[in-house]
């Protein structure tokens, strides 16, 4: 299996290629050049031996198929339960938020860091990852990276627009993983990365790559939950499964179209936006319109030119073809702490904002669509990172995951740069 650049389709390289550059070298991003189209016979709930029947096509060839079933095991060692929400078993919660650093993004950071381990055990100068984070990545990459051989990581966040408990996360290491608060936002810490990654005189100096959801290997392994989720509703109800996706960078919502290209029971996928609303607006509109970000309560979300678009763009190429396969919905904050409030009362659930993006987008579908089907709310954070944002909206506390309480035992170190090349490449 080959990986073509979104760019330009005969810039091809391998899987781990892939990986360790992050990149395509014309600054496209990879995909895979075949689509096969799988039936996986694995129980839904074995994440590991699904991930490697799943897996293994995209690393046919390559030298780390002999491995995948140890970096399967590595990346998938934690649960991603489907609780239903009502009696009739038509709403469920998919619970992304059991692993290390309470966040989805656990799963793709850590088969990343597995895999890229493997892959470098012969180079002899080590890999430099620069990662830009609107709170949960950098938490998830630098946990998954912390203290492997030959591999740096620099985490670049904005200053003063994470939470607290986000922060925490982020600057809470030491050895081979350094963070670096950016006097700017989000988009400007993703701009730094890709104006590094087209820096020759940096290139030449050190080995880059990324861990962003732009990342082959951060991607590929987050289809592995929404195979699982919709197969384990297949399969009990012969129906599909339709997805709400809290959305931003749009590195969950691509996983979740590319399982359904390769074969997943999957049906309508929405995305949940917040007051960032490129994507919407292009979906209705026809015409994209990047802009700065907007900070709201879901801060992960702040993204105002999504990266991930452009894989999507290169599956559907016309608006009205990517408006027919996704549809997508913005949710302002007001309605976001109103949905956390309803949702607490009805339900005793506890959302994080991100979570109650898409459950009120859920809400706001026409009854006739929601009635069609089985749907699935995506939560992609524990409540309890943003524990400063909730606890007053439903007025009581919220339990500390362990994972977490762990990490604010640790000393917060970082670096403040500004939103400039010449700042991070002096910082590094």
């Amino acid at each position: 299996m080959l990986f073509a650049s979104t760019r330009n389709q005969q810039l091809r390289v391998g899987f781990s290629a892939a990986l360790s550059q992050g990149l395509a070298g014309d600054g496209g991003l990879y995909v895979p050049t075949d689509w096969p189209q799988l039936a996986p016979g694995a129980a839904a709930q074995d994440l590991p031996a699904l991930a490697c029947e799943l897996l293994e096509p995209f690393l046919a060839g390559d030298a780390l198929q002999a491995q995948l079933g140890q970096i399967s095991g590595e990346a998938f060692n934690f649960p991603a339960p489907l609780v239903m929400l009502d009696e009739r078993q038509r709403l469920g919660v998919l619970e992304l938020f059991h692993g290390p650093t309470a966040a989805f993004k656990d799963f793709g950071a850590r088969f990343l860091a597995a895999a890229l381990t493997r892959s470098r055990r012969a180079e002899s100068r080590p890999l430099r990852i620069l990662v830009a984070t609107s709170g949960d990545t950098g938490g998830a990459v630098a946990a998954a990276f912390h203290r492997r051989a030959g591999i740096e990581v620099a985490v670049l966040f904005p200053a003063g627009l994470v939470s607290p408990t986000q922060q925490r996360q982020l600057t809470c290491w030491d050895g081979n993983v350094r963070s670096f608060a950016v006097h700017g936002r989000f988009d400007d810490c993703q701009r730094l990365v890709k104006e590094a990654f087209a820096d020759a005189q940096l290139r030449e100096r050190c080995e880059l790559s990324s861990a962003n959801s732009i990342n082959l290997g951060r991607l590929l392994p987050q289809t592995v939950y929404y195979w699982a989720s919709s197969l384990s509703i297949w399969r009990q109800y012969r129906e599909p499964a339709s997805f709400v996706i809290p959305s931003g960078n749009l590195g969950n919502a691509t996983a979740c179209v590319w399982a359904r290209r390769l074969g997943a029971p999957i049906g309508a996928i929405v995305l949940a936006h917040n007051a960032n609303q490129t994507v919407p607006d292009y979906l209705r509109e026809g015409v994209l319109r990047p802009r700065p970000s907007l900070a709201t309560l879901s801060s992960a979300m702040d993204v105002g030119n999504p990266s991930n678009l452009e894989r999507l763009t290169a599956l559907f190429p016309q608006p009205q073809a990517l408006g027919g396969a996704i549809s997508a919905l913005s949710i302002d904050d007001e309605a976001t702490r109103a949905r956390i409030r309803l949702d607490f009362d009805r339900y005793g659930r506890i959302w994080c904002p991100h979570s109650a993006v898409a459950a009120e987008a859920y809400r706001r579908l026409p009854q006739q669509v929601r009635s069609r089907g089985r749907w699935v709310l995506v939560a992609t954070a524990h409540p309890a990172k943003f524990r400063e944002t909730v606890e007053p909206i439903i007025g009581c506390p919220i339990p500390m995951p362990p994972s977490l309480a762990r990490l604010f035992e640790r000393p917060s170190i970082y670096n403040e740069i500004d939103a400039t090349l010449t700042a991070l490449e002096r910082a590094l």
